[in-house]
């Protein structure tokens, strides 16, 4: 039991399926586990520990499932029957919604547990996890630093031990962001690989996906969340053979960009670029074709124009809100930027709206066109180290100060939930700080297949450390 906090999902379900583990010595391990660190690093919500004790005592020996008895966490914008489903917020504080998403039920037939459900900033904003509402998220490796955002909750399970995977969703780099603060894989799926499905239809920008220690775990959990479900707007289409199989395949000899510009012009910390460059010098060691060449992208102007998008997603949520509460939220039931980017949302008229979009749709289509020439891009994951607790809350006099901030510290991620490309977070060793570093890499449109495979290369070649943040040594 002592390893079992270190143990892959394949090998927890190996273990429970061969009987030498029960599902209820997994799940009161991973119990145990939340109650020792949740008051250090506020990863959770709500703990289901009634639920998930009853659920795993329905796991046998010989459960074929793939994952039974494995532990997981869902986030907090995402409905799970009976529990919280807060959005970060005050306001949506009591919600418990009556149903499951459809990518808990495919979790749920894949024999997985949900223990509870994970912190995130107030409706998914910013790149760090400090909603007022619960309190901020700690990175395990410096409780003084957040552990990103907006699936900062989940990543901070997952890197502490508490969990060995965990869901999160990517509407800007939200599960791009906390895996590189906190030294996870985190992949964004292509738009429409994962079914937002029932409450939602297509989204423009979000991705679900999940957390993990290994290229190969995000592999198996993309196998169990992706594909069509019935009513979907848009789907990606089947991939050829699972990701769990293609992921061991060699992808062949990949020409490779590599750039540290970005759209906002931010300045890049030399850490960060540490990992990009040294992550090219190993894929050039590989056999694969590594240049400096960048995609023609606007400048600081794309904040503007994506700020125009993503607001209208705010107000959306908060009118979800009340027409879950069957009324508006009260003056301090929401937070200052949350309102702020409301209003400015509902200052706007529908053609303004449908104007940005199109113009973000006309960006995208010369990014992509960009990779008719590459297959991956790699640019550094963050353009700054994990921030101080505190540094970007948003909960300011000018919250929208605090919006522009996180642009600085986060430049690289959002463009790719524009395009609808997979893109994948990856560690890349560690800084003089002692915190993790990660490189992000970009794939063809669809491209999952070849980025999994890309980062599992790297994986083999720059294996994992063995560090751990002291709460997952305890």
């Amino acid at each position: 039991m002592a390893d079992l906090v270190h143990m892959g999902v394949a090998d927890i379900a190996a273990h429970v399926r061969g009987g030498e583990l029960s599902a209820r010595e997994v799940v009161t391990d991973t119990l145990e586990r939340i109650e020792a660190l949740e008051p250090t690093l506020n990863a959770f919500v709500a703990v289901d520990a009634d639920g998930a004790l009853a659920t795993a005592d329905a796991i046998e020996p010989g459960d074929e499932r793939p994952f039974a008895g494995v532990p997981i966490a869902i986030k907090a914008n995402v409905p799970v029957a009976g529990l919280p489903m807060t959005f970060g917020s005050r306001f949506l504080a009591e919600h418990r919604p009556g149903h499951n998403a459809y990518l808990v039920r495919r979790l749920q037939e894949a024999g997985f547990v949900i223990v509870g459900i994970t912190n995130m900033p107030e409706f998914g904003i910013l790149p760090t996890t400090e909603p007022r509402h619960g309190g901020p998220t700690r990175n395990p490796w410096d409780l003084g630093r957040t552990p990103g955002g907006s699936s900062g909750g989940a990543a901070a399970a997952v890197a502490s031990g508490m969990l060995p995977v965990a869901h999160g969703n990517d509407g800007g780099g939200s599960l791009r962001i906390p895996a590189s603060c906190c030294g996870l894989v985190g992949l964004k799926p292509s738009r429409g690989r994962v079914s937002r499905g029932p409450d939602l239809g297509e989204s423009f920008l979000a991705s679900d996906g999940v957390l993990t220690r290994t290229v190969a775990e995000t592999a198996l959990l993309l196998d169990v969340l992706s594909g069509y479900e019935v009513g979907d707007a848009t789907w990606a289409p089947r991939p050829t053979q699972p990701y769990s199989t293609s992921v061991r395949r060699d992808p062949g000899r990949l020409r490779v960009a590599m750039t540290a510009d970005n759209a906002l012009g931010a300045e890049v910390d030399p850490e960060c670029l540490r990992g990009m460059r040294e992550t090219g010098e190993l894929l050039a060691s590989l056999g694969h074709e590594v240049v400096e060449a960048a995609p023609s992208v606007p400048g600081p102007d794309t904040l503007r124009i994506f700020t125009a998008v993503f607001g209208p997603h705010v107000a959306l949520g908060i009118a979800y809100g009340e027409m879950l509460a069957g009324r508006p939220p009260g003056e301090d039931e929401i937070e200052p930027l949350s309102r702020t980017l409301s209003e400015l949302s509902r200052g706007m008229t529908s053609v303004e709206y449908l104007a940005a979009l199109a113009q973000l749709q006309a960006l995208a289509r010369g990014v992509i066109a960009f990779f008719a020439e590459y297959d991956v891009l790699l640019t550094p994951a963050l353009a700054e180290r994990p921030l101080a607790i505190g540094e970007c809350d948003g909960q300011g006099e000018d919250p929208m100060a605090d919006f522009a901030r996180s642009g600085r510290f986060t430049p690289y991620t959002a463009l790719f939930n524009v395009t609808g490309q997979p893109a994948i977070s990856v560690p890349a060793g560690f800084g003089d700080d002692g915190l993790p570093t990660n490189a992000h890499l970009v794939g063809k449109p669809l491209g999952e297949e070849t980025l999994l495979q890309l980062a599992s290369q790297l994986e083999a070649a720059r294996p994992p450390s063995g560090r751990r943040p002291e709460p997952a040594s305890r």
